[in-house]
């Protein structure tokens, strides 16, 4: 993996905090894109990707079926501290304006040894390998800020989770409260 964190040192003792880390990251089909933590000023920013997502997209990452986030929602989405709650966002230059492509966040889980995780994907951006970039920089953080386990709760359907969680190191089980879904969880120790 080709990564470039805006402090070139490769010293772990000098690496800049998992707040203000930044890449440039190169996907498969040789594009260039930029993955940060979120930020405040990203709000409208999250609120046009969310929008945006076909409504498969939208369903696979909150279970649900929603047309565009409320309020609460994004309030509950925009809320990171960059220790329990993370998001790293990647975003794409178009126009001249930057253009959120993908995100990928945890949240900790009550006990703050394990924290919760969702990834998606602009679906013009699929399958280039953006959502596995997301998520190793995510499962680094994660490692960074003292979580034991990372898990995710997902769709049986959403095949390109699946071969991703696989990818990442993920066991799968079916969530014993509906079978419709599946739990994947990742040893980070």
């Amino acid at each position: 993996m080709t990564t470039l964190p805006h402090d070139a040192s490769n010293h772990e003792s000098s690496m800049p905090s998992v707040r203000t880390r930044h890449w440039v990251d190169p996907l498969t089909d040789g594009t260039h894109i930029l993955i940060r933590p979120l930020e405040a000023k990203d709000r409208e920013r999250e609120f046009a990707f969310i929008t945006s997502l076909s409504p498969e997209s939208r369903h696979f990452r909150f279970l649900s079926t929603i047309k565009e986030p409320g309020e609460p929602l994004m309030n509950q989405l925009m809320d990171v501290d960059y220790r329990l709650r993370m998001a790293y966002v990647a975003l794409t230059m178009e126009d001249g304006q930057l253009i959120e492509i993908g995100v990928a966040r945890y949240a900790a889980a009550p006990g703050d040894r394990e924290c919760e995780s969702a990834v998606v994907v602009a679906d013009q951006w699929q399958r280039k390998g953006l959502a596995k970039r997301l998520m190793e920089h995510l499962i680094d953080a994660a490692k960074a800020n003292g979580f034991e386990y990372m898990m995710s709760m997902d769709s049986s359907a959403n095949t390109h989770m699946h071969r991703l969680a696989q990818d990442l190191g993920f066991e799968c089980h079916t969530d014993p409260l509906d079978a419709t879904q599946v739990v994947y969880r990742l040893k980070l120790t």
